[in-house]
């Protein structure tokens, strides 16, 4: 397949770059720095620099490509939620993914699925309910994100193209995301679960998120929102026992509630809040989770960042 990727050389953008090239996939990626890209050997991509805002020369390679995949969006976790940050992270999304699918719409050869990013925070704050992809938007600002985010990348459908948007939870790398921000008290022996402890963390391993993209670009029954997480969510409290026991250190010092909120002020209840979200449409049309249990997700990661 042809594919255009815009968030090619993101967390997730790298590791699927480099499988699709893998299955003998044409990639070409979106960027604003493309000549980076075409110096890095572990990037075999085309790369076409654009500025994830106006219309331009970039457009061209969207015709006659089978496949779009947007991936594009500021960090959602990586400072605090000022109003000037909220601005930046809605439009990276919305107006990115608009630009996309206007620039596709301009084409008689239009690719035929169109996949893009979402994330579990479209069910907000939740209690113990199991929450497939049928399952009620929540309230707040992530929720709020990712309906008018999903809404934008719905309109390619009538550009003909079958749409995929991934409602992704915590994904599980050592090169980026959640993970490493969360490993260094533990090294330090001071880990331990963000209070209050029995929020539920709905996680997946790189590896099979990528896996969960590749199987929506080839099953052509797959459309609409896909839980783009495990099929075993755990409470934070679980999630710091595993993680210690394989770094072999304890979980026994507690982040409370009110630091974060006055450390993150809103960014904070992100983390003290949850979603136990399952991923009920790719275990009813047989995708395989290499990794389905918490341990054996962070092992794999961390026995190999130890090697």
């Amino acid at each position: 397949m042809k594919i255009v990727i815009a968030g090619g050389t993101g967390f997730i953008g790298r590791a699927l770059c480099a499988a699709l090239n893998q299955g003998g996939h044409r990639v070409t990626i979106l960027t604003r720095q493309a000549s980076r890209v075409h110096s890095r050997r572990e990037l075999p991509v085309q790369a076409v620099e654009w500025n994830a805002r106006d219309s331009g020369p970039w457009e061209q390679v969207l015709e006659g490509v089978d496949a779009v995949i947007n991936l594009a969006g500021a960090s959602i976790a990586d400072t605090r939620w000022t109003d000037v940050r909220k601005q930046l992270i809605t439009d990276s999304r919305i107006l990115t993914t608009r630009l996309l699918v206007r620039a596709l719409s301009r084409w008689s050869s239009k690719p035929t699925i169109f996949i893009s990013a979402s994330g579990i925070g479209y069910y907000g704050a939740t209690d113990d309910r199991r929450l497939d992809e049928g399952a009620a938007r929540g309230d707040g600002f992530l929720a709020d994100l990712c309906l008018a985010w999903e809404s934008e990348a719905l309109q390619a459908a009538e550009c003909g193209a079958r749409v995929v948007m991934l409602r992704t939870g915590m994904v599980l790398e050592q090169d980026g995301g959640a993970l490493p921000k969360m490993l260094l008290p533990f090294r330090f022996f001071a880990g331990g679960p963000i209070m209050p402890g029995n929020q539920w963390v709905s996680w997946i391993h790189r590896y099979d998120h990528v896996g969960l993209i590749q199987w929506a670009l080839s099953t052509p029954t797959v459309s609409g929102p896909i839980n783009a997480v495990a099929p075993e969510p755990v409470m934070m409290k679980m999630f710091c026992e595993v993680l210690g026991q394989v770094l072999h250190r304890p979980s026994w010092l507690p982040v409370p509630m009110f630091a974060l909120h006055v450390l993150l002020g809103e960014l904070g209840t992100l983390m003290t809040t949850g979603q136990r979200v399952i991923p009920a449409k790719a275990v009813a049309g047989g995708d395989c989770f290499k990794y389905p249990t918490l341990e054996e997700a962070l092992r794999d990661v961390l026995m190999r960042s130890a090697a």
